[in-house]
């Protein structure tokens, strides 16, 4: 989207009055579930919209995020945040393979213009960068937010984190594989 600026967040500018023109309200209607270990859409009416103590809740953690080596990128329109995305810096999973896409949120009257899109190629750049293979993402089962990930190239994720699945057992836990860079060593053999 044009007029959009990203750049990445430190701590000290994460507050709440950074989400002031930020709208996350999404009308939720159909929801993926998983019912006898099949992916099925089931109709679970609700809006989805974040209290002042949830907003206190994602402060803080994007504030932790950015004060231990994770990144916090937003998008601004005019100054004003429109979107953000969060990875964390420590790696996870069994192997150690993962980085954390901890938000993804993209301001109601902004979705649909391809903020998503260029956050969540940033952060997995960025992850990838750290050394990760995968990006790990516990994502809102709404169908229209699953469709997003899924187009997005996420897969329904080979290991789930017990952390993650304990704190919201509706999200669809998938991950993002990176595609492997191939390398050319000294002898022109591709590694």
């Amino acid at each position: 989207m044009e007029g959009i600026e990203y750049r990445q967040l430190g701590a000290p500018e994460i507050g709440r009055e950074l989400f002031s023109e930020f709208e996350r309200r999404q009308k939720v209607t159909d929801c993926w579930r998983k019912i006898d270990g099949k992916w099925v859409v089931r109709r679970d009416p609700f809006i989805d919209q974040w209290s002042e103590r949830d907003y206190e809740v994602l402060v803080k953690c994007l504030k932790n995020t950015a004060e231990t080596g994770g990144l916090v990128l937003g998008a601004f329109a005019d100054g004003k945040l429109k979107g953000l995305v969060s990875v964390e810096g420590r790696p996870m999973g069994r192997a150690g393979n993962y980085r954390d896409l901890s938000s993804l949120h993209v301001s109601e009257e902004c979705r649909g213009m391809g903020i998503g899109r260029a956050l969540f190629d940033a952060a997995a750049d960025w992850a990838r960068n750290q050394g990760a293979e995968k990006l790990y993402i516990s994502g809102h089962s709404a169908v229209e937010t699953q469709a997003f990930y899924r187009a997005m190239g996420c897969v329904e994720a080979q290991e789930y984190d017990p952390v993650h699945t304990a704190a919201e057992p509706y999200d669809c836990q998938l991950e993002f594989v990176f595609a492997r860079t191939e390398r050319r060593g000294e002898n022109g053999t591709i590694s």
